[in-house]
């Protein structure tokens, strides 16, 4: 059997490397072609050697110089490239069959928009390219036969619940949410957290800003919309199960009352090794499901009123347009601001929602009219942020 090649977007990410991780587990179905990171060149370096790749690329000039500098003792040369067209040319790679688009965030759209149009698979891990314009996105897949295999393993439990079901037997989508680090905290308690807490996941090591999308419940919403992309479904037709154990990673239910789970252990490479071997499934070296030791399995309905960010992303899918793209935006804002301690945990709702309100929907949707949105979101959430962060500093510590 001939290897598949893959194309990976974000390969220094949490999703990046365990993906290598699945390919350095099965060397005979999978082959590396070319690598795209952000500013982790040391990461870099490392899967260059480990997996040589014929193209990679960084975020900027100054980073591709640094890297080729770091290269010249290397046995492996590489072409290096940066910035947008840069990714770009890494998700379209000639001799790659499969993108593994795990970019985080708005800045995985048009990289992952080029590779469906160059008729690549697409292993989608970044949400953010079907929240922001899912609409064309699944429109363009079909017009190029290009298959999406969803990464997140919420998806990929929905994905393969309804394998060899039809669909018009479909009843709802119940997506599991772990509830995060403070699903049982008050909103006194709340308006406390500090980013050191809100990075420490009970159940998964993700990156940092979907480790705190994870602690609003922002991802969560985040995957509301998703799956209504992906699977056509309405988006009131998608109810959030908070589950503790992060053991079932997403329900379907049927007309006729069944519903069907998808469980296994919080690994990521589970759903990863799917989609790339897909319909197929891998020996991938990770331990088994106890349930006898496990023994309880719990579920509870999410509270939007002290994690709004639930109710924001609803309101955004069922508005449609480019809300959801000025959500997306204002969140990455707010959200690095969290970490950058300019504003509190319960102001990363706060910032959106202001943004959300103050946004003049676009008249027709288009890529340039998603960008345009994204944009003045992004500058807009800056804006209340440091407006925000200058009142807190007003106020005398007790």
């Amino acid at each position: 059997m001939p290897k598949k090649t893959l194309s990976i977007l974000g390969s220094t990410g949490s999703i990046g490397v365990s993906t290598l991780d699945v390919v350095r587990q099965f060397p005979d179905r999978f082959e590396v072609i070319a690598l795209a990171a952000g500013r982790n060149t040391d990461l870099l370096m490392q899967q260059i050697k480990g997996f040589q790749p014929s193209v990679v690329a960084v975020l900027n000039h100054h980073l591709a110089e640094q890297l080729k500098r770091s290269l010249r003792s290397c046995s492996h040369q590489p072409e290096v490239l940066y910035g947008q067209e840069g990714y770009e040319c890494v998700a379209t790679h000639p001799e790659s069959q499969t993108l593994v688009s795990a970019m985080v965030g708005a800045a995985g759209l048009l990289p992952t928009l080029a590779a469906i149009t160059a008729g690549k698979d697409l292993a989608l891990a970044n949400k953010e390219t079907l929240v922001i314009a899912g609409e064309i996105v699944m429109q363009l897949a079909k017009q190029h036969g290009t298959r999406i295999l969803p990464v997140d393993s919420e998806h990929s439990a929905i994905f393969q619940a309804l394998e060899g079901n039809h669909r018009e037997a479909l009843k709802r989508i119940l997506l599991t949410a772990s509830g995060g680090p403070f699903f049982d905290k008050s909103s006194d308690e709340l308006a406390h957290v500090t980013p050191q807490a809100a990075l420490c996941h009970p159940n998964w090591n993700m990156g940092r800003k979907i480790t705190i999308d994870s602690a609003t419940l922002m991802n969560k919403g985040l995957e509301v919309i998703e799956a209504h992309w992906l699977f056509g479904v309405p988006v009131d037709d998608i109810v959030i199960h908070i589950h503790p154990e992060s053991i079932v990673h997403s329900m379907v239910e049927y007309i006729d009352g069944s519903v069907i789970a998808q469980m296994g252990i919080p690994d990521m490479r589970i759903p990863i090794a799917y989609a790339l071997a897909y319909p197929e499934r891998l020996p991938v070296q990770s331990p088994p499901l106890d349930l006898i030791r496990l023994r309880h399995l719990n579920f509870y309905p999410p509270d939007e009123i002290r994690f709004p960010c639930l109710r924001l992303a609803y309101e955004a899918c069922r508005t449609g347009s480019t809300l959801p793209a000025v959500l997306n935006a204002a969140n990455e804002v707010a959200v690095e601001a969290f970490l950058d301690g300019k504003i509190s945990f319960v102001e990363i709702p706060q910032i959106i929602e202001s943004v959300m309100n103050t946004h003049q929907l676009a008249s027709s949707l288009t890529i340039e009219t998603i960008l345009k949105a994204d944009q003045w979101a992004r500058k807009e959430a800056e804006r209340l942020a440091a407006f925000n962060s200058i009142q807190d500093q007003r106020i005398t510590p007790c």
